[in-house]
């Protein structure tokens, strides 16, 4: 910033073993955006290592960080983030395109996802037709769509009223469940009472790494 030099994040060790559920939780400016960034391969650090899956994906260039996300992170955003003019199996099918499969493969697995994830009869709809819970849907299925080894989701509440936003958060519920790695960052200490850990930053650094022994349950009323 200028001549002044900030870091966002200043030796943060952390460890995130498959089929974990994390939360990372700060305020503004504690660093939970640069680490999920880190994370997410979206950023590369200044120093030190991210091992991914027993890979140093610390030194790769662009292009190989571009396959690493299509390959091993599905991403939730705050803003949903899906394309306008595709409808909800097209923007699901998408990252199957720079996989390389064929039309009728990306079709097929992108109806598999979102027949998982309660969206079967509402396919063919575009963003704009669709709930802001069932968008949020869209891009849970998007993110699961590759198999990652990682669910990184940022805020995948905060523009969802509190009874869709249980219902996201059971749908990661059984994402866990089936056995996916899921690391979630909030503000919100409700939202992360579901995760099994949480990890808290302030100022760059780790200020508490917790196991959650009762993480909360969403209830499905039959």
């Amino acid at each position: 910033m200028g001549a002044n030099v900030v870091n966002a994040l200043q030796g943060v060790d952390l460890d995130i073993s498959k089929n974990e559920y994390v939360a990372l939780m700060g305020p503004s400016g504690s660093g939970k955006s640069t680490l999920m960034n880190l994370i997410g391969c979206l950023d590369t650090p200044t120093s030190g290592d991210y091992i991914l899956n027993g890979i140093n994906v610390s030194t790769m260039d662009d292009g190989e960080l571009a396959e690493v996300r299509n390959k091993e992170i599905g991403f939730v955003f705050q803003t949903f983030n899906l394309l306008p003019r595709l409808s909800a199996l097209d923007n699901v099918a998408l990252p199957l395109v720079y996989a390389g499969m064929s039309k009728a493969e990306r079709q097929d697995k992108a109806r598999h996802v979102l027949e998982a994830v309660g969206l079967a009869d509402r396919m063919d709809h575009k963003p704009n037709e669709l709930s802001g819970g069932q968008r949020q849907r869209v891009a849970v299925a998007r993110a699961l769509v590759n198999d990652p080894s990682i669910i990184l989701a940022d805020e995948p509440t905060g523009n969802l009223d509190s009874k869709t936003s249980y219902e996201i958060i059971g749908l990661f519920e059984q994402i866990h469940d089936a056995g996916n790695t899921i690391v979630l960052v909030t503000h919100e200490p409700d939202i992360a009472e579901y995760a099994h850990r949480v990890v808290r930053l302030i100022d760059g650094l780790v200020s508490s790494d917790e196991v959650n022994p009762n993480p909360a349950k969403v209830l499905v009323s039959a």
